[in-house]
């Protein structure tokens, strides 16, 4: 049996971004694109995507018209190698609505809800690459055993590339930055 046989090609293969352009929306969508390598995301949970949605609805009402939140699109990163990530919600610039793709610097804020299986990527790997990209807001949400979830807040020192601890918010949050913001997510 080769490889085949067990796994498109398109898997274990680099793939570029004029290839990756050329997929249909069903093809790109439970992927991410690292390094023109694809990585297959398994389906979130209902409350992974709970809290996703009811953090992106609040961020869309509080960011103005100057800003739109979502769910569940490709921000690239960079075209070589490929690199698209998918966060759990993005706020970017309306502006860019029609752009395709998003790039970082259409892009104020992503979130990353954390889920089995994403511990290391949504906490190590995402934090870098999209501080190297240079996005000014970096959110992780992460599910506690309490069922509240715990909100980590980060925002970009642009001298190093690097994020810096901002606000830790319990259940409930209640921010400035990137504007003002309030949402309980504790009720999820």
């Amino acid at each position: 049996m080769t490889a085949e046989m067990v796994a498109p090609a398109w898997m274990h293969t680099q793939i570029s971004a004029e290839q990756y352009d050329s997929w249909s929306e069903e093809q790109c969508a439970g992927i991410e694109i690292v390094d023109g390598m694809v990585v297959v995301s398994p389906s979130a949970s209902k409350r992974h995507n709970r809290l996703a949605r009811i953090l992106a609805n609040a961020l869309d009402t509080a960011a103005g018209q100057d800003w739109n939140a979502d769910t569940d699109f490709d921000v690239r990163l960079q075209d070589v190698p490929l690199t698209n990530r998918r966060p759990d919600v993005t706020v970017y610039r309306a502006e860019t609505i029609d752009l395709t793709p998003t790039r970082p610097e259409h892009v104020l804020l992503v979130v990353e809800v954390v889920s089995p299986g994403s511990e290391t990527t949504d906490r190590i790997v995402k934090v870098d690459q999209y501080a190297k990209a240079g996005i000014p807001f970096y959110w992780r949400i992460e599910q506690a055993a309490t069922g509240v979830p715990i909100v980590y807040t980060y925002v970009l020192d642009p001298a190093t590339k690097a994020y810096r601890d901002g606000e830790m918010f319990t259940g409930a949050i209640k921010t400035a930055a990137p504007f003002p913001v309030t949402v309980d997510l504790g009720t999820v």
